[in-house]
């Protein structure tokens, strides 16, 4: 990037990895837009959910994604990581209620699905500069991003973050059925046909279980100071 700082940056990894948290401080560090891909997996989950669209019936699901339209707000002092609209409205909040937790996975790994909301990840980067955080970005939406990032952590710490975020929402959870729907997403994410969850080969590897979100933001600062 001869001393640049890169103008896309793409940060996947598998759940409660720490990609939001990470790409909404990076975002803010660097003053760039920042967009959580996942959201738009997750909102046309919550619209079929709604609308009683079989989670099986490829086609019409295929058909919501087609006309569903994003909108992202940047982030702002109420709002970190900003807000996410769906036909002009708000959603964010809605999409990370159980039973969308429960489905996205199906519906992430419709091929049709991700082919229409591929194209929509990439406009949103056209602009530029981006942060964009999601399973495939480095791989399959934006290949040619300046910089790459891969985050992971064992399915033990995800799952105790997971815990922790919704017993602080109020929800009654137990760990081992915590544990054991992120296993199951995890399955589901990395076998899938289309866009399965792995790193690309030029990304930067980093394991999170002993970091806290500050310190990997560091060493993604220092990663782009020595480019």
């Amino acid at each position: 990037m001869g001393g640049q700082l890169p103008t896309t940056i793409a940060i996947d990894g598998p759940a409660a990895s720490g990609k939001n948290t990470v790409g909404i401080l990076l975002a803010r560090r660097l003053g760039y837009p920042f967009v959580d891909s996942g959201a738009m997996y997750r909102a046309v989950t919550l619209r079929a959910l709604a609308e009683g669209v079989g989670m099986e019936d490829h086609e019409a699901l295929a058909a919501l994604a087609r006309r569903l339209r994003f909108h992202f707000t940047s982030s702002s002092e109420r709002f970190p990581a900003g807000r996410i609209f769906v036909d002009g409205q708000d959603v964010t909040d809605a999409l990370r209620d159980p039973m969308v937790d429960a489905h996205v996975s199906l519906v992430a790994r419709i091929p049709e699905v991700r082919e229409i909301l591929v194209r929509q990840q990439r406009k949103l980067a056209e602009d530029g500069p981006i942060i964009m955080a999601g399973r495939d970005i480095g791989t399959v939406v934006l290949p040619d991003a300046d910089l790459k990032v891969y985050l992971d952590a064992s399915s033990a710490e995800r799952a105790y973050r997971r815990y922790r975020e919704l017993r602080s929402r109020g929800e009654t959870v137990e760990f081992a059925q915590v544990l054991a729907d992120l296993e199951q997403r995890d399955r589901l994410d990395r076998e899938r046909e289309a866009s399965p969850l792995r790193p690309a080969p030029d990304a930067l590897v980093m394991t999170t279980d002993s970091l806290t979100p500050d310190e990997v933001v560091a060493q993604i600062m220092h990663t782009i100071a020595d480019c």
